[in-house]
């Protein structure tokens, strides 16, 4: 496979991994294969308590980043109704918690609809934003910052799961939207609170989780055998 030509490889992140994880697992395999100045990076960001659909690129690919990066986002997210905490997520244990035994599903849907559109969304303060050439996580340790809102735009979001006091939903939507955001905000448009407990990228423009490969399965594939050849690399 002409990796240094540009290759898209589309990655099931795991749990716990960071996107520059699987980007330096990846480098290291191709390494092996004997590609040791390839250019290799990721089209979108997903927190490691997050899994699903990550872009990398490879080689001339790397070019598409923003490209690809810019295409709409669909997730499926797990809320939990009635807490909240620092970060929006698991991340951080619960500093306050809220009756939620008011929460119908109906009132959910209305949330839902009027969450939809064009918004200057506030991401977490916890999160890898850059803000004066620091990551705002990094001002979160001690450091006093000022969130800047961010424009994004909310396609669609359906409810997938309503057992109080949890919640999934499916979420379209543009780049740059933090889904924690919108758990943080739609607990507060329901009078409680709600963070968010698991997160999938299910697609990222044209590609969807049925078209990912797993790290085990690239690792067999790229790290098993030097000199592997286009017959075993995956489809593109």
């Amino acid at each position: 496979m002409p990796f240094a030509e540009g290759y898209v490889l589309p990655v099931d992140k795991p749990l716990g991994w960071t996107s520059s994880d699987v980007v330096r697992k990846v480098k290291v395999l191709l390494r092996r294969l004997g590609h040791r100045k390839i250019k290799i990076g990721h089209a979108g960001t997903l927190d490691p308590l997050a899994t699903g659909v990550l872009l990398v690129c490879i080689g001339r690919a790397t070019k598409r980043a923003e490209e690809l990066q810019a295409e709409r986002k669909e997730y499926l997210a797990g809320l939990e109704l009635g807490a909240t905490t620092p970060s929006f997520d698991r991340e951080h244990s619960v500093d306050r918690t809220y009756p939620f035994e008011h929460i119908t599903r109906e009132s959910v849907e209305e949330a839902l609809r009027g969450m939809e559109g064009e918004q200057w969304q506030l991401p977490p303060v916890y999160s890898a934003k850059m803000i004066d050439g620091k990551r705002a996580y990094e001002y979160a340790r001690g450091d006093e910052v000022q969130m800047r809102r961010a424009l994004v735009r909310i396609y669609e979001m359906r409810i997938e799961e309503f057992e109080p006091p949890r919640l999934a939903i499916r979420i379209r939507c543009s780049k740059g939207t933090y889904i924690r955001s919108i758990a943080r905000d739609l607990g507060e448009r329901l009078g409680s609170g709600a963070y968010l407990t698991s997160l999938r990228r299910t697609r990222s423009g044209a590609c969807s989780l049925e078209d990912t490969y797993s790290l085990a399965e690239i690792e067999r594939i790229l790290g098993n055998r030097p000199g592997v050849g286009n017959d075993d690399a995956p489809a593109g």
